[in-house]
């Protein structure tokens, strides 16, 4: 994946439709997720779409993230959290206003509001998993 704020460089240029696209292509390249991880235990409550989140701990401690959602532009938003957090130590993900380092790409004005509602609780539960294994 790329970097979020190379990302927010292109982004800022575009018009509403090549945005809504380049968060459906951000959600094409996720790292697939295997179906068998896809359960009640892992899916994000809150969201309009079904939203499941995997977290994996690697050697060195740092947090891996497996998502997937079965609509294509939440799967772009997906990724779009995911680009903060991603194979970072839980410290550092529990330090990361990652609100505030989405707030450029103003998605809540981007997209219908079903479409970020689940937002918080997918990042509540990215705080939930790093505070747990910090």
């Amino acid at each position: 994946m790329t970097d979020l704020s190379d990302l927010y460089e292109e982004y800022e240029f575009l018009d509403a439709d090549d945005r809504y696209r380049l968060l459906i292509d951000l959600g094409k390249a996720l790292e697939p997720m295997p179906d068998a991880l896809k359960t009640d235990a892992t899916l994000v409550r809150g969201c309009s779409a079904a939203v499941w989140v995997y977290p994996t701990v690697q050697e060195d401690g740092a947090l891996h993230f497996l998502a997937d959602s079965n609509a294509a532009i939440t799967k772009g938003i997906i990724a779009l959290v995911l680009l903060t957090v991603q194979d970072r130590a839980p410290s550092d993900i529990s330090a990361t206003d990652i609100e505030a380092a989405l707030a450029p790409f103003d998605l809540k004005n981007q997209l219908s509001s079903n479409r970020t509602q689940g937002i918080p609780n997918m990042i509540a539960l990215i705080r939930e998993t790093a505070a747990r294994y910090g």
